[in-house]
């Protein structure tokens, strides 16, 4: 009141402090820009309902650009050559006058804002194109490590997997599982009473994992090297899915 008597201009801040207690950070916020405010709009609201209260306009606290700042102090200093006079930034009804720069939606959609759109659209059209065209059924296939090979009384090798079949739709599937190359050899698995075979059917839970151990015996006369190179393939009879898996054969260098 006193620098209004004088014939100051003043602002509409009253010192009323009620955007520094409700600060979680502390700080004063009508020192300008600091580096601790997290940006919760406390003093804003704050500030907001004391301007209510005073029949004032809104906005005395709000967000705003670093250029929009820096326009607007330029306003009320007319352009440097005074000290901040809250005049020339008001109409006479009170009101900020239509040349204070503030946020506005329209400032949202910029040139830059359509290039980010446009980015994040194709990213997420890439997102659902691999979500869509994603392999449903999968194998994975680990050899034993110890031992990597055994010699069965008959002459032949047999080596150990670890079969990880994954049923990726919510429907039980039957899983056809089939040796590829490695002529002579036969597979058996462990838990299945069946005959040593070149292809077995799996019952695979929906959005299961299935884990199997597999054998796989090849005859000495149709060893051909230390490591051969052969296929477990999956195929799924009704939606005519399937995949692969390449693996080695391991056999000890005197069986050649």
């Amino acid at each position: 009141k006193k620098v209004l008597a004088a014939g100051h201009p003043v602002g509409d801040c009253v010192d009323c402090n009620a955007c520094v207690a409700v600060c979680p950070m502390g700080i004063d916020i009508r020192d300008g820009q600091q580096l601790e405010c997290i940006t919760c709009a406390l003093c804003i609201d704050a500030c907001d309902g004391v301007m209510d209260k005073l029949g004032k306009a809104r906005g005395l606290i709000s967000y705003a650009t670093l250029s929009d700042y820096n326009a607007n102090m330029i306003l009320a200093t007319a352009g440097g050559a005074s000290s901040v006079n809250p005049s020339l930034v008001r109409t006479d009804d009170g009101l900020f006058s239509d040349r204070v720069a503030h946020f506005h939606i329209s400032k949202i959609f910029r040139p830059r804002t359509y290039v980010y759109m446009a980015m994040w659209s194709l990213i997420g059209l890439g997102l659902l194109f691999s979500l869509l065209t994603r392999d449903r059924l999968e194998i994975n296939v680990l050899h034993d490590r110890n031992p990597q090979f055994v010699t069965l009384s008959d002459g032949s090798i047999r080596n150990g997997y670890t079969v990880k079949l994954l049923n990726m739709i919510p429907e039980p599937r039957t899983i056809i599982v089939t040796l590829g190359g490695l002529p002579g050899a036969e597979m058996s698995i462990v838990g299945v009473d069946l005959p040593a075979d070149r292809s077995f059917a799996v019952q695979v839970e929906p959005d299961r994992l299935k884990m199997l151990k597999v054998f796989v015996r090849l005859p000495a006369d149709q060893i051909h090297g230390q490591a051969q190179t052969f296929t477990f393939r999956v195929e799924d009879k009704v939606s005519f899915e399937s995949n692969e898996y390449t693996a080695t054969f391991n056999s000890p260098e005197i069986a050649r």
